[in-house]
């Protein structure tokens, strides 16, 4: 066996282990390497490979983080494998053991090593459990939604009924889907995206760069919701931020809107719907949701998300952590912030 670092992954056969495996996700491929990749005031990325008798046998994808502060950096750097690694559906614990001790140790080395590397798992991994604690990873309960998109009959009777009169009033009052945004909407949108996370969310947002580059890359949709002005022009009232992995599932990343401005108009919930309807439209049988929380804690998130007609689901994250005392730190950082 055999690990693999960044351009000594063959890039045929490592598309050709994401489409075939049941963890192949958006974020592993080789494409989402190189859109990282692209980015290096934001992101390291990495990807290793595991070779088996000459065969490509798992993959890992992520990035860490990076940050314009040296103090930030310092106290958040962060390695995030987001979807989880992407193993062959025969993968054995040895062969993801040897990936991730490999990964682990080669991460958390240097000056700009991590304090945590991350797995946020978009699939079942249960079987795999044995090797990334033997590895170093802890499990981590969280919860996730997906959604049957295998065609649009199936997403209309899954649909709850309050999500139903929603949609149905916001298209009723004028509301719009916009699916080739210009630029300038694109800045709208961010706008309304960034006072979200200020007000509520409180945790970091990428930049305006970051949506201005996922919108002109080949698998990123960024679905609008609008309402037409007078004068020809139209307001942007939310949307969803999605990638799209063709025929197999689209990943909704950021979704917002003005909710509570309009009575009867639901730019979130309307900008949801239109993503999973886009994706059975297209071809793309399932719906990620992308995270709903922890089980033990209420989260307003996870009862948004519930409402339409998808699958609870609890395949966790996988937890490294390489320096202990700036995690701690990191936490009551977060906390702190929350708070305010």
């Amino acid at each position: 066996m055999k690990v693999l670092l960044n351009s000594e992954i063959d890039r045929k056969e490592w598309g050709r282990l994401i489409a075939s495996s049941a963890t192949g996700t958006w974020f592993q491929i080789p494409e989402a390497y190189d859109f990282f990749a692209s980015m290096p005031e934001l992101f390291r990325p990495f990807a290793y490979g595991l070779e088996n008798e000459g065969k490509l046998r798992a993959v890992c994808v992520g990035y860490v983080t990076v940050e314009k502060s040296s103090l930030k950096q310092f106290l958040t750097r962060r390695a995030i494998i987001v979807g989880g690694p992407c193993f062959a559906d025969d993968c054995i614990n040895e062969e993801v053991s040897l990936l991730l001790s490999t990964l682990r140790q080669q991460l958390s080395t240097g000056a700009n090593a991590p304090i945590y590397i991350e797995t946020r798992n978009f699939n079942d991994y249960s079987r795999w459990k044995s090797a990334f604690a033997a590895a170093g990873f802890d499990y981590l309960p969280h919860l996730n939604f997906h959604v049957d998109t295998s065609s649009v009959e199936v997403v209309e009777a899954n649909l709850g009924k309050s999500r139903k009169r929603d949609i149905k009033t916001s298209i009723r009052d004028g509301a719009i889907i916009i699916e080739h945004p210009t630029i300038e909407q694109v800045r709208e949108y961010y706008v309304i995206l960034l006072n979200l996370y200020k007000t509520k969310v409180k945790t970091p947002l990428f930049p305006l760069s970051f949506f201005e580059a996922l919108v002109q890359h080949r698998d990123g949709r960024l679905l609008l919701v609008a309402l037409p002005k007078e004068d020809g022009a139209s307001e942007i009232i939310g949307g969803t931020v999605c990638v799209a992995q063709e025929g197999k599932c689209l990943y909704e990343w950021f979704v917002c809107g003005r909710d509570g401005k309009w009575k009867s108009i639901f730019p979130s919930s309307y900008a949801t719907y239109a993503g999973i309807r886009y994706a059975a439209e297209h071809g793309m049988p399932r719906f990620d949701m992308m995270g709903a929380g922890t089980p033990d804690e209420a989260y307003g998130v996870r009862d948004f998300k519930a409402r339409f007609g998808g699958k609870e689901v609890e395949h966790g994250r996988f937890l490294c952590v390489t320096k202990p005392w700036l995690y701690e730190i990191g936490k009551v950082g977060v906390k702190m912030l929350k708070m305010k």
